[in-house]
């Protein structure tokens, strides 16, 4: 078998619903299995989404487990020579699995492989390729330098800005929101480390990957990415999750860095997490929460593709 597919979801069903319908179109030609590990949803997702795809492998999951440990139990079972691991909030075009599989074909020193995500504005998104979060990196993100000099070699290795975003690089970190990787790279990293519970398990995953011998590639292969529907990002447990998987992450690829160092980044966390989460409640009085008014749909006759293009080219124009 060609691909699997993982797509955890957690209260999404619509999302999930319109990523699925890009996905299938998607697989047409390609010889695969479509797993999707529900974490305990509340929005009835099982009698939802059930009886529309009979082709998806559903696992129904009584507890909200975490994003590791969900994808892990789908990897475990999986059959394909690739893995992708697909938020449920994106949408695909009807070629994009074909070109990433192709690629991956042609590079066999590539254990992982990203692609060019857009919101739903066509606005790029900068996690489709970053850099590892080395204590330097950290530091000028966290303290402001790489937002003052976005595209500035010395500053913004996290975001990698100064690549172009419309050409094939390689690169360190890729994003949990669509990870195409070699099923020999995994079993030789190993799976998603599930002392994360949710948000750095990518960075983790993708850097191991490295380390077993294997190249990140970024493909300007574009998808939209509604980036954080499937999660509350104005909630301080999202952002106190979010900062602690850092921590955990330097913990266990930093432990020789001295203690001053990390009560600076521990300073630093804190201040930033409390920082967006005024930012997030200010945000989220002035923004609306309507799904159904946020999802994209094709015109009638329209490709996911041509619907995708359609959404870049509107942030072109702006």
């Amino acid at each position: 078998m060609k691909l699997s597919i993982i797509i955890v979801n957690y209260n999404v069903k619509f999302y999930l619903e319109q990523c699925l319908l890009s996905v299938l179109k998607a697989v047409a030609e390609i010889e695969s299995e479509i797993f999707v590990v529900d974490n305990a949803s509340i929005d009835d997702s099982k009698a939802y989404l059930m009886p529309k795809f009979p082709q998806v492998q559903f696992i129904w999951n009584d507890l909200n487990v975490g994003f590791s440990k969900s994808n892990n139990q789908a990897i475990r079972m999986s059959q394909g020579d690739y893995v992708l691991l697909l938020n449920p909030d994106t949408v695909l075009g009807e070629n994009t699995l074909t070109t990433v599989c192709q690629f991956m074909d042609e590079h066999p020193d590539g254990g992982g492989l990203g692609v060019k995500m857009i919101d739903r504005n066509g606005t790029f998104l900068p996690e489709s390729k970053r850099g590892l979060p080395t204590p330097w990196n950290s530091f000028c993100k966290m303290f402001g330098l790489a937002s003052f000099l976005p595209k500035s070699e010395l500053f913004g290795q996290y975001r990698l800005l100064y690549l172009d975003e419309n050409e094939i690089h390689q690169v360190d970190v890729l994003s949990g929101a669509f990870m195409l990787m070699r099923k020999e790279a995994l079993d030789k990293s190993g799976l998603l480390d599930e002392a994360f519970f949710m948000y750095g398990e990518d960075i983790d995953l993708s850097y191991r990957i490295q380390l077993a011998g294997y190249r990140n590639y970024y493909l300007p292969e574009t998808i939209i990415h509604y980036k954080g529907e499937s999660t509350k990002k104005e909630s301080l447990k999202y952002i106190r999750t979010f900062y602690g998987a850092m921590l955990i992450f330097y913990k266990k690829h930093y432990p020789k860095h001295s203690a001053y160092f990390s009560l600076v980044v521990k300073l630093a966390l804190s201040f930033h997490s409390a920082f967006s989460f005024l930012r997030n409640q200010l945000s989220r009085k002035l923004t609306s929460n309507n799904i159904s008014s946020e999802i994209l749909l094709p015109r009638d006759g329209e490709s996911f593709s041509a619907m995708i293009a359609r959404i870049e080219k509107k942030s072109t124009i702006h």
